[in-house]
Parts: C-alpha cells; sequence; structure tokens
C-alpha cells in the first residue's frame, strides 16, 4: 500500500535540520527565552513549532550537500552561530540593563544583599533582578520579540544555508555594540547616580557641622530611600531609553545581515 504522503528525502531532513538549527540559536540567547526560568522541553517544542511553521515558506537556496559528517557539523554550527549572532544584540541591551542595576545596588549600599537569578542560576544583585523585570516587561509589552521571528523569515532571503562569514566588519560592529552596553548602562543609572552622590555630599557636610552625628546610621535608610524615590520617579524615563533602544533592534539586525552576508 502506498503511504498518503510521500517520504521526505534525506536531502530534505538535513535542511529542515539546518533550518531547525538556525531557529535554535535563536531561541537560546533571546531574552526571557532563553534562561534557564523557561524549561528544556517547552524551549524545543516552541523551536521545533515555529520551524515547521516556518519551513514551507522560508526562500531558502539549497548548498551542496557535504559528503562527511565533519563537514555537516560544521554547516550546522554555522547555522546555530547566525542565530546567536542575531539575538546578541538584544542580550546586550539586558546585559546594560543588569550593569545598570549594578550601579544602583552599590549607590544604594544593597550589594550584600543577593539573590540567585533564575535565569542563570547565579547570585546576581537584588537591583539587577527588578531592573531586568521591567525590561523584560517591557520587551514583551513592545513585541519586540516578533522582530526576531520576522527575522528567521528574512534570514533566508539575505543569508543562504551555508552563508555565514565572519569579517574584520562584523567583529567591528560586535564590538561596538558591546561598547554601548557601558553608555546604556550609566544613562539608565544616571538619576540615581547623581541623586545619591548629591545626598553624600549634603550628608559630608553635615558630618562636618555636626560631628555628633552618626552619619553612617543615618546614610543607609536615607539610601536606600532616596535610591527608590528616585527610582520611581523616573520610571518613565527609563521605559523611554530602554524603547529607544528597543527601536534600533531593526536597523542593528539589517546590518548583521549585511555583515554576515558579505563575508572576507
Amino acid at each position: 500500500m502506498l503511504p498518503l504522503f510521500p517520504l521526505p528525502s534525506l536531502r530534505e531532513v538535513i535542511i529542515f535540520a539546518l533550518v531547525l538549527g538556525r531557529v535554535a540559536g535563536i531561541f537560546a540567547a533571546m531574552p526571557s527565552f532563553g534562561g534557564r526560568a523557561v524549561p528544556m522541553n517547552i524551549k524545543a517544542l516552541a523551536v521545533l513549532m515555529i520551524t515547521l511553521v516556518c519551513f514551507p515558506v522560508l526562500k531558502i537556496t539549497p548548498p551542496p550537500m557535504p559528503t562527511d559528517a565533519f563537514s555537516l557539523g560544521l554547516l550546522a554550527l554555522s547555522e546555530v552561530a547566525v542565530g546567536l549572532t542575531l539575538a546578541l544584540v538584544a542580550q546586550m541591551i539586558f546585559s546594560a540593563v543588569e550593569f545598570s542595576g549594578q550601579i544602583i545596588g552599590m549607590q544604594m549600599g544593597l550589594t550584600i544583599a543577593s539573590i540567585i537569578d533564575p535565569t542563570r542560576g547565579t547570585q546576581i544583585q537584588l537591583m539587577s533582578v527588578l531592573q531586568s523585570l521591567f525590561a523584560t516587561l517591557l520587551f514583551l509589552a513592545l513585541d519586540v520579540h516578533h522582530v526576531f521571528i520576522r527575522a528567521i523569515i528574512e534570514s533566508f532571503s539575505i543569508i543562504p544555508i551555508g552563508g555565514w562569514h565572519i569579517s574584520g566588519q562584523l567583529i567591528s560592529f560586535l564590538v561596538q555594540r558591546t561598547s554601548d552596553i557601558f553608555v546604556l548602562g550609566v544613562r539608565l543609572a544616571a538619576p540615581v547616580m547623581v541623586s545619591l552622590l548629591l545626598a553624600s555630599v549634603a550628608l559630608g557636610v553635615m558630618a562636618r557641622a555636626f560631628p555628633q552625628m552618626n552619619i553612617f546610621i543615618v546614610s543607609m535608610p536615607l539610601n536606600v530611600g532616596l535610591g527608590f524615590l528616585i527610582m520611581g520617579g523616573t520610571l518613565m524615563i527609563f521605559f523611554h531609553v530602554l524603547e529607544v533602544s528597543f527601536g534600533n533592534l531593526d536597523g542593528q539586525i539589517i546590518t548583521l545581515f549585511r555583515l554576515m552576508a558579505k563575508g572576507g
């Protein structure tokens, strides 16, 4: 008896596996999806379902099939690298958010308090977790994750399977984006940094004017309370800066496509 549907050939199975590797690379590093908070079976199911949905509409140029397992493994790794490189630009924004939280926590005197970050399984400062939660909510509210789903479709028309290359311009672009982590982190933490710096100056003047006052005991609750007050008052500025950064992801992804497909 003939089957109702024709069985896929080995070539089609390999091409599907390569597409699956690129999609998995994007989801492995995408914020709010790639951490340990999402169970591995859920992530694997999501990657498989998105690949099944996108595969029929992708503009795929089949590459020459490797003749040995080693060449096939290198081809699969290059597809995973495409996905990881695309998700890296969003991960850098969240790294800047965590950096700003570390600065704020140090200024407020909360460095002694740390909790376990569920996305990484390591200890992280309390303010970094709070800032990261705010950034994750904004990331999902603005539908930024849809940008990466569109990027999956567009990547195959610009970067064919096996077309990923490392170039000096690509490395320079990624280094520049990495340096933006510190710039964006300082911008996000600037209101609290400046306010607590002025508070420290005022406490220093008071310590000189009133030597009997125990400034250390006074400064600890004052810094914590003032820090949370300034964070609440400037929360909309925090969201605006992140919204602009998330809005630039479209242009950065297009630039990455051009640099990865250019090679050399």
